[in-house]
């Protein structure tokens, strides 16, 4: 399961930078439109939609790789039981408010849809679109907490935790 995973997170932070590629070159398209005397209505809208696509995806992957800001001053000064609390107590909280966050991201997609709501900008784009990648990702970062949960109750731990340095600098 495990390996499965790695590679929905994987194939996840692939189509994140899939999109940052996408956002270029609609940043690109629109200064090439100025600078010729062109225009192609929506780009902004589709450049804002590619980082959000781009954020939203890269969330599982960066929790897997230890990349999310991580405030550790205080674990950091912790030992023994009340450490081991206060992991579960915060991979709890982030499973919970991840998936709050994931169900209110997949029900707004959904609302879209039904809905027809579309952009207020001139490309008119029916938002359920993109607002499908970013339900995509809250759904992979939830996914990500609660295997880290599950993970932590099993004896294992796969968050790369941030080396004594970097701990000090948070």
């Amino acid at each position: 399961m495990g390996r499965l995973l790695d590679n929905f997170y994987r194939g996840l932070l692939w189509l994140a930078a899939v999109f940052m590629i996408a956002t270029l070159v609609t940043i690109l398209l629109g200064v090439a439109g100025r600078q010729f005397g062109f225009d192609i209505p929506g780009l902004d809208a589709y450049a804002g939609y590619s980082i959000a696509a781009a954020l939203f995806l890269a969330l599982p992957a960066t929790l897997r790789n230890g990349d999310h800001i991580r405030v550790t001053l205080l674990l950091s000064k912790l030992h023994g039981a009340p450490r081991k609390f206060l992991d579960y107590w915060c991979l709890f909280a982030a499973s919970g408010l991840s998936l709050y966050l994931a169900y209110y991201a997949v029900r707004l997609v959904w609302v879209s849809y039904i809905t027809h709501d579309v952009s207020p900008s001139n490309d008119v784009t029916p938002l359920w679109i993109p607002q499908l990648t970013m339900a995509i990702g809250c759904i992979g970062l939830a996914v990500a907490f609660i295997e880290d949960l599950i993970l932590k109750f099993l004896g294992e731990e796969r968050v790369v935790q941030p080396a004594a340095e970097m701990a000090r600098t948070e």
